[in-house]
């Protein structure tokens, strides 16, 4: 492999004057996380917030690292997929146009990708490496859970990484074996989930034994099928916990309902399905909605995320492109040679372009959705050690710039612990929430330059495992703090004082541009302004960007 360069943002060798506004602004918050030039070329690796050490009297308190965040897309298709279009180049090449520093390419499973594409495809991530050396680029797999919908499946960079991937797909995946929810009655759909339950097993030994260096499942676009159920997301979780890390906050496929674009039924992310045969009956409709583009399990403050949050254990959300045909694109796919199709070669024809917009729901990869993920050092162990971690936020439309969170006993000095993480402390104590955020510097691809209007803290009570595996809320998670921060530019920090009474909680952030809010979906009193699903066929998705943060845990010990 190419050896891995720093990002032209992070790179000292890089003149500022050769950065946009946005790159600038990037390079300011490295430096200040005290990780410019070689102290983030190889520094530390971001230890799990589970590891980190605890200080302060008798064992309370916590000190995380400082960290630099790093931009990323985990759900990226190309002419691997059946049903996608672009060129791995041509994908890597608008990575690097909206600022991405990390992509995963994860391709449909299926018996051509098995048995042709997988290899041919690895051999163009090699190449798309060491053509973009300041992109870390994974080889990923969507695979179709059994029993449910699709997860993002992605190894680190080795000897290994394909053939882990094709093995798991041969011998896992839903799709190939027949294993999809609904398929013979209720001792096939028992046998199908428990298969998954073996697929996280499975891939959990594989990074154990050394086969390979890491590997992360996410599951993606949750709730727009309905066949996710809250029991299955939590076998997932219980089977691998450091394996199975989380789901898409928001789905990718942003773009679906720009006015006048693709139907007057057309709802973001594509979420225009009702319940099915097949679907969790405990879901309401209202589930197979995005609401201000969000998935309902995450933007429903006290409902799937919070219920799962609840229990005390970090369940990481993420957003992402999901590209397979970007809007007002004007390529399509090339035609096949005459007795080759995608079942004996594994790969689309490339594309070729006809200068006329064609059919699309998506946006390039950081041209909307965007992960940020907290490293301490540059590469792709440190990105996967991150997400595992909980260091994550999300934004669309290029909301933020940055944004850093921490939570600090008020009697001690250090820096906290930040996403993620867990700070310990005891009943009565002061405790204070900082939240530092960086605004937009440059306009977005639409030409806005996005506002933040306001930063909400959601909070939920931490209660331990539930007794109903299938339970959907967190009665006791609501919206508690609200601060304006209407026409506030540049870098701020809220300071939120946080009461510690009995009980264990944790905190997370959320905030848009104000332009969308409604009551939240479990009432004025959870949450009084929270994101609403927009009308079919009318969701411009850059008039209603959110972001969310990642949770901190905050345990009370007697």
């Amino acid at each position: 492999m190419t050896e891995q360069q720093l990002p032209e943002w992070a790179d000292p060798s890089v003149s500022p004057d050769s950065l946009d506004a946005q790159g600038v602004s990037r390079r300011g918050l490295l430096r200040r996380a005290g990780l410019f030039g070689a102290a983030f070329a190889l520094g530390p690796a971001v230890t799990p917030a589970f590891a980190a050490s605890d200080r302060g009297l008798g064992g309370l308190g916590g000190h995380d690292p400082r960290l630099a965040y790093l931009v990323g897309d985990h759900h990226v298709h190309s002419v691997y997929s059946h049903d996608a279009k672009y060129t791995f180049s041509q994908q890597a090449r608008a990575a690097a146009r909206y600022g991405l520093d990390w992509m995963v390419f994860n391709e449909h499973s299926n018996f051509g990708h098995a048995h042709y594409g997988a290899a041919l495809e690895h051999q163009e991530i090699l190449k798309a490496r060491a053509e973009n050396p300041r992109r870390l680029i994974f080889q990923g797999l969507e695979w179709y859970i059994p029993a449910a919908e699709h997860c993002t499946v992605f190894a680190a960079p080795g000897a290994h990484e394909v053939d882990l991937l094709t093995r798991f797909e041969l011998a896992y995946d839903g799709k190939l074996l027949g294993y999809t929810e609904g398929s013979a009655g209720a001792a096939d759909t028992a046998r199908n989930e428990a298969h998954a339950v073996k697929a996280i097993k499975w891939l959990a030994e594989q990074r154990r034994s050394g086969y390979v260096d890491d590997v992360l499942v996410l599951a993606n676009h949750p709730l727009r099928l309905g066949i996710d159920s809250p029991h299955e997301m939590r076998n997932w979780r219980d089977a691998a916990p450091e394996i199975m890390i989380g789901m898409e906050g928001a789905p990718g496929a942003q773009g679906a309902a720009i006015p006048g674009w693709r139907g007057a039924t057309s709802i973001r992310g594509e979420y225009e399905n009702k319940p099915s045969a097949q679907s969790w009956s405990g879901y309401p409709a209202d589930a197979y909605l995005t609401y201000g583009g969000f998935d309902w399990a995450t933007a429903t403050v006290g409902g799937l995320w919070d219920a799962l949050l609840a229990e005390g254990r970090l369940f990481t959300i993420t957003t992402n492109s999901d590209n397979h045909r970007t809007v007002f694109d004007t390529w399509k796919n090339g035609d096949w040679p005459a007795g080759q199709n995608f079942d004996n070669t594994g790969k689309l024809p490339d594309p070729v372009n006809t200068d006329t917009a064609q059919p699309g729901s998506d946006f390039w990869p950081g041209e909307f959705s965007r992960t940020h993920v907290g490293v301490t050092r540059y590469g792709y162990r440190a990105v996967m050690e991150g997400l595992r971690a909980g260091r994550v936020w999300l934004d669309h439309g290029h909301l933020l710039d940055g944004l850093e969170v921490r939570v600090k006993r008020d009697c001690d000095g250090g820096r906290g612990v930040t996403l993620g993480g867990r700070l310990r402390v005891r009943k009565g104590e002061r405790i204070t929430l900082y939240v530092t955020v960086t605004t937009a510097s440059r306009t977005n691809s639409q030409g806005v330059l996005p506002e933040l209007a306001h930063v909400d803290v959601i909070r939920g009570a931490v209660r331990g495992p539930v007794t109903d595996r299938d339970a959907w809320q967190a009665p006791d998670t609501r919206v508690v703090h609200t601060d304006d921060v209407s026409g506030r530019r540049g870098t701020y920090t809220l300071r939120i004082p946080l009461t510690v009474g009995a009980e264990s909680f944790y905190v997370r952030l959320r905030g848009s541009d104000g332009n969308r809010h409604g009551t939240g979906y479990l009432g004025a009193a959870v949450d009084p302004h929270g994101p609403i699903p927009h009308q079919p066929g009318d969701g411009d998705p850059w008039a209603d960007t959110w972001f969310y943060s990642n949770p901190v845990f905050v345990d009370v010990v007697r």
